[in-house]
């Protein structure tokens, strides 16, 4: 591919003079750009490799991009080649796991264009040179704060830099907080991506100030929103119970460090996440109690959170939940119910909770499907929807009187929410409040004042909806948990009477169910009302807590809120204007510019603060000198959600504070050059001490490589081993997952693999086909060394093995039988892939190189050839795989005969039995066979 030097001008869509800036510095040279979010990052992107575009003949590929990020270059590239009208332009060509054929990327890569690959396609083209690295113009990475030195997208940087000295690399994010932990984290990020500048863009640099605040100024009414006091009970009580379990956790964990553990980063971070990832390399060797501590920290955070965007009545159903899923069935002795909930602070939230929706002591004994006698309705709306009411009425009179604007927005109104429950409740809310005044009138003028009818008809149908739910809840818990001590009553006098089983179970136990089987989780009403219950604890659990969603009762009585105008599309279809159109729509990132660009909105309602959005309207108001807008900032004031936000300002400032002191006494970051040893230093590393003979050592003309299962490029370990200069050769094996020589076949399991693989077999019939081909077969068990890990304890050593297999399913039982089974097979224990580099290196020495022909033959039916192109799709075949009678051995057989899992499932059992063996072809037959099923 030739220079991009010399590219022609092209029409830029930059109106911003911090824009064009970023754009020069990133078009003229290579650097990391780091930006404030909600500045415009994929704006700058989409330019930027329109300027490429439309030069022609070049190679870009985009490393990074998620599936709506590249939905949003694509679209810009093709709205800057349809206003710019160049023949060169070729838009964004996506190459995923959907796109099959080796053969059809070589040809793409040679038309050249701009490409999104994934990062595990991209390193396996990388190294079986389908995609030449020197024809590659550049490489543009997004997302830099995700790529550590043991990605794929730090691997696909070495492979490019090592091989392309020439072409431009250039980096982008817009998350400064992960630059600025560890030691020099910004120098370590530079190095991982071969890069020597930073360059860095915050809210407050002069250059971006002055761009957003000059006369074109958006106007932004900031609305502080006083929380009742019952929200504010319940928030300090939640606040209590978290600093008591902080408490708890220190008390317990006193060798960590602990500096962080306090009530502000519980409140204001994912303090959780954190505690979790700082005692996994201890969580084998905690208490139950530590444990459920810090799953009791998610729940208190979440119970914040619901707290401000769930109305009272569904805020109640949720604390029900929470209190039916803690509770120990009746009669039983073991306590596992959460510390937190013996707190007073527990009962000041569970009781303020109650006293928003309803007052007076609630019984199961009402036949009636309305609310129960003795109760009196309160139903407390939430503070923000009066003021959203207030804010809507004060917009349509300002529209009234300034019926005609003078500027290009088109009057609509935009409310922007946290996520689409909240989106859904604002609409049902907007929908239902006129009537409510209607009917408020209505009785005020009968003198009704009763006090049900205040509430606004939405309160007042989750209400009657609510009760309806709490009987069937009370009584499928009682229902439950009669069974449940029925059965453990039954059980009991079982093991007194039968206890020459020999282990097996009574046959009339209750076997756990798979949350999947909707059957064994729903509970039977029967014509007399009661409920039958087949099932566990836990899966009831669960459907409880779906329960949150609309029902059936709740659709019948929509007749309340009117008629949906979408409902009859030939009746109501009708083209509205846009200043009688109120669009609710969630926070979406960067996609929010797209919304501020389409719907042009006059008034934004911003119903729950978000600092990235601000700085989007911002940008949005100072890039269209004739598009005013009105920005309301809604927040509930003394609230968890205000402090979010102020922290979330001030962590990003201080992020962007020590990069830029860290920038300024860095020294000159130099990119590693390990394709360029010293000639003498290359030389050796071709020398291979295998002793042959004579005792010579054998100079080669290779450096030392690995041949590679592709499957395997999802983990880290090739990258690593790149890393050490040996050369990876990605291939398609059948045996094993990395041959280091021609008699060393490595079959690599992680401990979850590990466990899995014993489970269903496979494990086994790897080692057996490793025993066959290759003289020293090797199990490789690598686990990470930030997570904890121990195998189940031995058993009995007063028991045979062969008896210790049948009573237990310790891992180390089946280590031992896997281990008598195949005498040759040596097992590895690695705590790391860094570690596992290592081995490998060691393995190799003194040995001859492997040949990647003979490796991908190995294993192949007679008259397969493994160097033909045979690119299949891999969830197909993982799907396959997982079918009884599929191994590992005539998976391939069945792929290249039928053209996908339908034809197989249709196959007749002597077609299959034919190909694949009498025993195999009856177990993939049965697996699929209709009848077999109707049987069971």
């Amino acid at each position: 591919m030739p220079e991009h030097n010399a590219d022609p001008p092209v029409k830029l869509s930059l109106p911003l003079e911090f824009q064009q800036d970023i754009f020069r510095e990133v078009r003229e040279e290579d650097e990391l750009v780091i930006i404030a979010r909600g500045l415009g990052l994929l704006r700058i992107v989409t330019n930027l490799l329109h300027s490429y575009d439309a030069a022609g003949n070049n190679l870009i590929i985009v490393v990074g991009a998620d599936e709506r990020e590249n939905g949003w270059i694509g679209e810009a590239l093709a709205e800057h080649a349809a206003i710019s009208g160049s023949p060169k332009c070729r838009g964004l060509t996506l190459i995923n796991t959907d796109l099959t054929g080796v053969g059809t990327r070589e040809k793409m890569y040679k038309q050249g264009g701009i490409f999104s690959i994934t990062s595990r396609i991209l390193v396996v083209d990388l190294l079986s040179e389908n995609l030449d690295p020197t024809k590659v113009t550049g490489l543009i990475v997004l997302h830099a704060e995700r790529i550590p030195a043991t990605s794929l997208e730090a691997f696909v940087v070495r492979i490019f830099r090592q091989k392309n000295k020439t072409g431009f690399l250039k980096a982008f994010s817009d998350t400064p907080e992960p630059f600025t932990s560890g030691y020099s984290p910004l120098a370590t990020s530079m190095r991982n991506l071969f890069l020597r500048k930073p360059s860095l863009y915050p809210r407050f640099h002069v250059t971006v100030a002055k761009s957003l605040e000059g006369r074109r100024k958006a106007e932004v009414i900031e609305l502080e929103v006083p929380m009742s006091d019952a929200m504010r009970d319940i928030q300090n009580a939640v606040m209590e119970c978290v600093e008591v379990s902080i408490g708890e956790l220190k008390k317990s964990n006193s060798g960590l460090e602990m500096d962080d553990w306090n009530l502000d980063s519980a409140l204001h971070r994912n303090f959780d996440a954190i505690i979790r990832r700082q005692l996994d390399p201890v969580w084998h060797r905690t208490s139950y109690k530590t444990r459920q501590i810090v799953r009791d920290l998610t729940l208190l955070r979440n119970i914040l959170h619901y707290l401000l965007t769930f109305d009272a009545v569904s805020f109640l159903r949720y604390l029900d939940t929470v209190l039916a899923a803690s509770s120990p069935p009746p009669g039983s002795s073991r306590q596992n119910q959460s510390p937190w909930l013996f707190l007073d602070a527990a009962s000041t939230i569970f009781d303020q909770a109650k006293r928003r929706v309803y007052t007076g002591k609630y019984t199961d004994t009402s036949t009636t499907q309305g609310i129960p006698d003795g109760l009196t309705p309160i139903l407390e709306e939430m503070p923000k929807w009066s003021l959203l009411g207030e804010i809507l009425e004060e917009i349509e009179r300002d529209m009234h009187f300034n019926t005609s604007f003078q500027d290009e927005s088109n009057g609509s109104v935009l409310i922007m929410c946290g996520d689409n429950g909240t989106c859904r409740q604002i609409r049902e809310y907007l929908q239902t409040r006129h009537i409510s005044s209607r009917r408020q009138s209505a009785r005020a003028k009968n003198g009704d004042d009763d006090e049900e009818m205040t509430a606004t008809v939405m309160m007042r149908r989750k209400l009657r909806h609510y009760f309806t739910w709490k009987r069937d809840l009370n009584r499928l818990s009682n229902s439950l948990f009669r069974e449940n001590q029925k059965q453990i009553n039954t059980l009991n006098d079982q093991k007194g009477g039968q206890s020459g089983r020999g282990g097996r179970a009574p046959p009339n136990k209750r076997r756990r169910t798979r949350g999947g089987s909707s059957i064994a989780a729903a509970p039977t009403r029967t014509a007399s009302g009661s409920i039958h219950v087949a099932g566990d604890k836990d899966s009831h659990v669960a459907s409880l807590l779906a329960e949150l969603a609309p029902t059936e009762a709740e659709a019948m009585e929509k007749g309340e809120i009117g008629a949906d105008s979408l409902e009859n599309m030939d009746e109501y279809y009708e083209l509205y204007e846009m200043k009688d159109v109120v669009l609710i729509h969630p926070y979406d990132g960067d996609l929010d510019e797209h919304v501020l660009e389409e719907v042009r909105p006059r008034y934004v309602i911003m119903y729950e603060p978000d600092a990235a959005f601000i700085r989007r309207v911002e940008v949005y108001r100072s890039s269209h000198v004739n598009r005013n807008v009105r920005v309301y900032f809604m927040y509930y004031g003394g609230s968890v959600e205000e402090q979010k936000y102020l922290s979330a300002v001030r962590r990003e400032k201080d992020a962007f504070t020590k990069l830029i002191k860290e920038r300024g006494s860095m020294a000159v970051t130099f990119t590693h050059d390990t394709a360029g040893l010293d000639p003498q230093e290359a030389f050796l590393r071709t020398v291979n001490t295998r002793i042959a003979g004579g005792g010579r050592l054998a100079a080669t003309a290779e450096p030392p490589r690995v041949v590679v299962d592709v499957r395997e490029f999802r983990s880290s370990l090739p990258s690593l081993l790149h890393g050490r200069n040996l050369v990876v050769i990605p291939c398609t094996l059948t045996v094993g997952d990395y041959v280091l020589t021609d008699d060393i076949c490595i079959e690599r399991k992680s401990i979850k693999d590990l466990i899995s693989s014993f489970q269903n077999g496979r494990l086994y019939h790897q080692a057996e086909v490793m025993m066959l081909h290759y003289k020293n077969p090797m199990l490789l068990i690598e686990f990470d060394a930030q997570k904890s890990f121990t195998l189940e304890p031995f058993a009995d050593l007063s028991t045979s093995v062969g008896a210790a297999a049948m009573q237990a399913s310790d891992l180390q039982t089946k280590l031992v039988m896997l281990t008598l089974a195949f005498p040759r097979l040596r097992i590895i224990w690695s705590s790391s892939p860094y570690q596992t580099a290592e081995i490998f290196e060691e393995l190799k020495k003194q040995q001859e190189e492997p040949d990647p022909i003979r490796a991908v033959n190995t294993g192949l039916d007679e008259g397969e050839d493994g160097t033909t192109e045979r690119t299949f799709n891999q969830r197909a075949n993982d799907l396959l795989s997982a079918v009884p009678g599929v191994t590992p051995k005539n998976i391939t057989s069945l792929v290249l005969n039928y053209e996908n899992v339908e034809e197989i499932a249709n196959a007749e059992e002597e077609q299959l039995s034919k190909m694949i063996g009498k025993e195999a072809g009856r177990q993939i037959y049965r697996f699929f066979d209709k009848s077999v099923f109707d049987d069971l």
